[in-house]
Parts: structure tokens; C-alpha cells; sequence
């Protein structure tokens, strides 16, 4: 299946979006090992492992509608110095890769792709449901 220039653009903008969070995730997982909070860091370096997943969900979409993977553009990381710095970043990004899915999704839906329609949209619920997961270790 041949899918259009804007929808390849649109999926592949979530990968560098992706790639992205599990550098980030793993930046953040060290500092929290090094701050002696083991079972976040443990946590953290699981949710990478998910982004992970995300990232090759889209690699197979991307192939299966015959398009061109690239990793064009990694995000600013920020490597917070404290553990609570983590959460006050976390907040800051999150929304941005909720609304970045958000974005993705109308592109792809103009494009009539009910597949990669489905993709975007359940990899958005993931992230509001970690969203929801970082809220509350703020807590």
C-alpha cells in the first residue's frame, strides 16, 4: 500500500518525536539511579523500553505504506540535576507529545489511512495515560 508524501512526513515526525522521549527517559532514569530512587529510575528506564515499542510500530507503518523511515530531528533534551526537577520537566513535555499526536492525527486523517489513523491514536492514549502516571509521582 502506497501511502502519500504528507502522511509518511506526518508518521515520521512522531518518530523523531519518539526517539526524543527515550533519549530522554533514559537520561532521566540515570539521574534518579544516581539520587538513589531505584524504583523510579527502574520505572523510567520500563517507559523508554515502551517508547521503544512506539518507535518500531511506526518503523512497520512506515514500511508497510512503502514510505522512507528518518530520525531528521531529535528535540531539545533537558537533563534535569534533581529528581524533582524530573516531574517539573515531565510536565513541560508531556503536553507537547500529547498535542504533537494530536497534530499527526488530523494530518493523517485527511489522508484516509484508517491504519495509521488507528496507530496515532492509540500510541496518544499511551502517552496521556503516562501523562496521568507522571502526574502522580509528583504527588
Amino acid at each position: 500500500m502506497k501511502g502519500n508524501e504528507e502522511l509518511v512526513k506526518a508518521l515520521n515526525s512522531l518518530l523523531d518525536g519518539e526517539f526524543t522521549v527515550i533519549n530522554e527517559h533514559i537520561v532521566q532514569s540515570e539521574i534518579c539511579a544516581k539520587s538513589g530512587c531505584d524504583k523510579l529510575a527502574q520505572d523510567i528506564r520500563k517507559r523508554a523500553m515502551h517508547e521503544m515499542i512506539h518507535a518500531g510500530w511506526l518503523f512497520e507503518r512506515i514500511a508497510f505504506i512503502e514510505g522512507e523511515s528518518t530520525i531528521s530531528r531529535l528535540n531539545s533534551i533537558k537533563a534535569d540535576k534533581k529528581v524533582s526537577e524530573r516531574f517539573i520537566n515531565n510536565e513541560n513535555i508531556e503536553p507537547g507529545v500529547i498535542n504533537r499526536y494530536n497534530e499527526s492525527i488530523k494530518r493523517v486523517g485527511q489522508t484516509d489511512d484508517q491504519g495509521s489513523l488507528d496507530l496515532a491514536t492509540r500510541v496518544r492514549i499511551i502517552e496521556e495515560d503516562y501523562a496521568d502516571w507522571a502526574e502522580k509521582q509528583e504527588a
